[in-house]
């Protein structure tokens, strides 16, 4: 289910906020419509390369349910990667569990992943997308861990994994 801002708005208040995410993906502009990137496709190319879900998330920068990712729960040494494009994104050295249900890090490997703003929900937040593809991950907030106090919060199906 794809859902507008308006349709949201519409549904009112924090509760529907949280269970309306399900399916939600951003209409406009994206992180790939304002920069460059070195692995480019057509829309028509991004759907026959992607998943449904994966298109939604990485493409239209929509958000997956909560606990709904088995990439939250996995646990073995490796790398997690652009499901876009393969580039390595994250080190499971750098994974916890910040029990919101989504993988997340507290560093993103050097050069790997760009930042934006996102002011949708009416909230500011900072974007987090792949650096060669620009494909949209997740979100990144000031509450993680020691040594860099930052979440990184990223989509399950935005990424694979390899094992090391």
């Amino acid at each position: 289910m794809s859902m507008t801002r308006r349709k949201l708005l519409n549904l009112g208040g924090r509760t529907a906020l949280g269970l309306s995410l399900v399916g939600f993906a951003r209409q406009g502009a994206t992180a790939a419509d304002a920069e460059t990137f070195a692995v480019t496709h057509s829309d028509a190319e991004w759907r026959k390369l992607l998943t449904a879900g994966q298109y939604d998330i990485l493409r239209r920068e929509g958000t997956e349910p909560p606990f709904s990712s088995p990439l939250n729960h996995e646990k073995r040494d490796g790398i997690f990667s652009c499901a876009g494009c393969a580039l390595p994104l994250f080190s499971s050295t750098t994974k916890f569990d910040s029990g919101t249900g989504w993988p997340s890090f507290w560093r993103p490997l050097e050069n790997a992943v760009g930042e934006s703003r996102d002011n949708s929900f009416m909230m500011a937040r900072t974007e987090v997308h792949c650096r060669q593809c620009g494909g949209h991950l997740g979100h990144v907030f000031d509450d993680g861990p020691k040594p860099t106090g930052l979440r990184y919060c990223m989509n399950g199906v935005a990424l694979n994994f390899t094992q090391a």
